[in-house]
């Protein structure tokens, strides 16, 4: 019956239109206006309504049932509604679905509703942001659906990330986090953002963290004690509440979480708590090594008397259950400073991060603000691998820290700042810097300008530790400076690229540029994708100057150069922050070469012939000097150099073995984020990184990185599975950072596992012997190794799935 309705249609089309198929028809009653664009999407909204209602039934089951729930409920048999106008008037959830054809209660797929013009896929309430979306292709949309506005070359495309279909930018130009991008925000249109904010507000009141670990009419989620293992994307029904386990013999990570309200997510154990509208619970010891307490109702003045009164110890603030805040006030440079710090952030692979906070006069709260944005960084580093290093950044909401004009941090790692006084996590761990809404483009682009701009304001080198809030921007308008040629700071679709490593050092008639040798990779692709008259690259901060030059930018908006040096030092060596090499100088100029200072850089003019032979020296990772000045005084002539360099840059300062002692200095890392995680008796073992500690020449390549990584995710899933059912015995015993340290020589095997600067005990070695042994076995018996060393680190967490 429906092909012969689709012929008769196709038919009768082709007649009174010129098309001859359905999608032509469909197209065709578009475009003149037959059929209204906003069809499809009120299908899609009446399906919205329908998963909501279907949702709410627990509720009713509770007794919880609101009026509104109760009238959707109607007669579960009303007919199947085919014609457009139905599609329009049905009123209760109960007819619409009698018009939807189910394939099945939680397939979470695609579904169909039937209509006169054909089937029209519909995407489930409950799938709507967790799953892919199915796109709908652009030759099928000539115009928005949701106002009919025809496309054009002004007006675009622009598919929702949620439902899969086109709209324009007037209906789809918001954005919300989407659990199908691992957490990100997505472009929605504005019903899909409708639906999904009603949804996360209704799971805001149903999702709840029981004390006793018991959900009504529900088992303890601890009975369950089967080791499983977390892939990267969990998906959880929207209609159940979350339990999790609160054993305060354990790690007093539970109390916390009482009577917290959660944001829903989609990783294993990445549950993201809401602000608290007050203080965090404090975290006590009850004098029992190992043994704490958590207090919940104190008040902020009496806290505040605490530490006022000098108290040795920070208080510590629980933020979630594996995260930490330990606050104090110190006296840092006769300044009276908050010191907050966290603790937590080395388990998903992120460096601690510590506020140096100015006190306000008669200040009386606690600065809160800092506390969200630690949850912000935790779950951006656990959910989407976004990790903080030297000179990274973070923003904040507006109005953070009291002032709209406050953006957020810039990161920085000591170097020559005093650090007496203060108390410190163990390495590494980053300074957050106050940073202001003007100086943000800064951060993002060119972060060291605006690092050394700082300590030029507050005459530390080479820049202070402490924020001040409610200070002056320290740049303003980007108007006339040459890193509006380098750099595209509207869009950020290209910047200044900066070679790890890379320094410029400024000597009396003589600049050098020193580049290391194992980043000849990083600088082949800054010059393949530089212009072939222009060179530019950015420095690192140089610790072997005495000195370094800045950008200051004045009342009317131009750009002076000045320097910073280290206090009561002579100043020999000045570090550089960029360098260009321009390719302008014409041959009958007279020079050479021209060098100059411009702003906090080194601009060096040379010939075309010369820029050619420039190129070829750093391809070939040759040294080259260029002689700068007149072609006749070789008595004024200056001397730029580049060498090229084997020592590597300092890396992973302070960083040892959790077996050993052993310094990670300078030696190879990788971060593997989501990679590995079980679970098991309310416990999550975590791998969070990799450390290289010996790799032979011949095996590095594309070829022998895979196999490397293949390798290490073995080994890290067969440390997990031995241990994962010794997870609650080994935090109890306070191991909760461990390594495994693993030599491969051929098909021999040695391994070492530890903790706390110790080795596991004997009764652990037996099961990780049987699997470690055959991991390796298998792999060297189909491709074989050439002599290897790793250190893997892994970390034991509080399961808050």
């Amino acid at each position: 019956m429906r092909q012969a309705v689709t012929a008769t249609l196709s038919v009768w089309g082709e007649r009174r239109f010129g098309y001859s198929t359905l999608k032509d028809s469909r197209e065709a009653l578009l475009d003149e206006g037959w059929l209204m664009p906003g069809l499809k999407e009120d299908s899609v909204v009446e399906e919205k309504e329908l998963a909501d209602s279907e949702q709410e039934q627990p509720e009713a089951v509770l007794g919880t049932c609101t009026p509104d729930d109760a009238r959707s409920q109607g007669d579960p048999g009303r007919p199947e509604m085919d014609t457009l106008s139905s599609a329009h008037n049905c009123e209760s959830p109960s007819a619409r679905r009698a018009s939807v054809n189910v394939t099945g209660p939680e397939s979470g797929a695609s579904h169909v509703r039937r209509g006169s013009l054909g089937a029209l896929p519909v995407q489930r309430c409950s799938s709507l942001g967790s799953t892919a979306p199915q796109w709908v292709p652009d030759s099928q949309a000539p115009a928005c659906m949701k106002c009919g506005s025809r496309f054009s070359f002004t007006r675009r495309r622009h598919h929702c990330r949620a439902c899969g279909k086109v709209f324009c930018v007037v209906c789809c130009d918001l954005r919300f986090r989407l659990t199908h991008l691992g957490g990100k925000e997505g472009r929605v249109c504005v019903t899909c953002h409708s639906t999904l904010i009603n949804r996360t507000l209704r799971k805001e009141q149903k999702k709840v963290w029981f004390a006793d670990s018991v959900q009504p009419g529900n088992e303890s989620s601890s009975a369950n004690t089967t080791p499983t293992h977390c892939d990267p994307v969990q998906t959880h029904s929207p209609a159940v509440a979350q339990v999790v386990s609160t054993d305060l013999s354990e790690m007093p990570s539970s109390p916390c979480l009482e009577r917290e309200e959660i944001v829903d997510s989609p990783k294993g154990s990445s549950a993201k708590p809401l602000p608290h509208k007050g203080l965090p619970p404090i975290l006590t010891s009850t004098g029992v090594k190992g043994d704490y307490t958590v207090e919940e109702k104190r008040t902020e003045s009496s806290l505040l008397e605490e530490l006022e009164q000098g108290q040795t110890e920070p208080l510590v603030f629980v933020l979630n259950a594996n995260l930490l805040a330990m606050v104090k006030i110190v006296s840092y440079v006769n300044r009276r400073c908050w010191c907050v710090m966290s603790k937590g952030m080395h388990a998903v692979g992120q460096p601690e991060v510590v506020v140096l906070l100015q006190c306000l006069p008669e200040e009386k709260r606690f600065p809160t603000d800092i506390f969200s944005h630690f949850i912000q960084i935790y779950w951006d580093a656990q959910t989407a691998g976004k990790f903080l290093n030297h000179l990274s950044h973070s923003l904040a909401v507006r109005g953070f820290l009291g002032s709209k004009e406050h953006a957020g941090f810039l990161y920085v790692r000591p170097t020559f700042q005093s650090l007496d006084g203060l108390p410190l996590p163990p390495q590494p761990f980053l300074f957050g810097l106050l940073i202001l809404r003007a100086e943000s483009p800064w951060a993002r682009a060119f972060p060291l300008r605006l690092m050394l701009r700082l300590g030029a304001e507050y005459r530390f080198y080479p820049c202070p530790l402490f924020s001040v809030r409610y200070r002056e921007p320290l740049f303003g308008q980007i108007n006339n400076s040459i890193m509006r040629l380098l750099v595209d700071f509207r869009f950020y679709r290209y910047t200044l690229p900066v070679v790890t490593g890379l320094m410029v050092d400024l000597e009396a008639r003589s600049t050098c540029i020193t580049i290391p040798k194992a980043r000849h990779a990083e600088l082949l692709k800054a010059l393949n994708k530089s212009n072939e008259r222009v060179l530019a690259m950015g420095a690192c901060f140089n610790e072997r100057a005495d000195s370094h030059l800045i950008c200051v930018q004045t009342a009317d908006g131009q750009y002076q150069t000045q320097a910073i040096s280290i206090h009561n030092q002579p100043r020999r060596v000045t570090g550089s922050c960029f360098f260009v090499f321009s390719g302008a100088l014409k041959a009958s100029s007279g020079y050479l070469a021209k060098s100059s200072i411009v702003e906090d850089g080194l601009m060096v003019q040379v010939t075309m012939d010369t820029m050619l032979e420039l190129r070829r020296a750093l391809r070939d990772m040759r040294d080259f000097t260029l002689t700068c000045g007149k072609l006749h005084q070789s008595d004024r002539q200056e001397y730029v150099h580049i060498q090229w360099q084997d020592a590597e840059p300092c890396f992973n300062k302070g960083i040892i073995s959790p077996i050993d002692g052993k310094s990670m200095e300078s030696i190879t890392c990788a971060k593997t984020h989501q990679r590995l995680e079980y679970r098991a008796n309310g416990k999550v073992i975590r791998w969070t990184e990799v450390f290289f500690l010996q790799r032979e020449e011949q095996s590095n390549g594309p070829n022998a990185n895979a196999n490397h990584n293949r390798l290490t995710e073995r080994l890290a899933r067969a440390f997990c599975l031995a241990l994962c059912q010794s997870l609650s015995l080994l935090k109890e015993d306070g191991m909760t950072k461990l390594a495994l340290r693993v030599t491969l020589d051929g098909q021999k095997m040695e391994f070492l596992a530890g903790s706390n600067g110790q080795p596991m005990p004997q009764c652990y070695h037996d099961s990780l012997n049987q699997s470690l042994t055959a991991v390796v076995q298998s792999v060297s018996q189909r491709q074989g190794h050439a002599a290897l060393q790793l250190e893997l680190i892994f970390y034991i967490l509080e399961d808050i799935s």
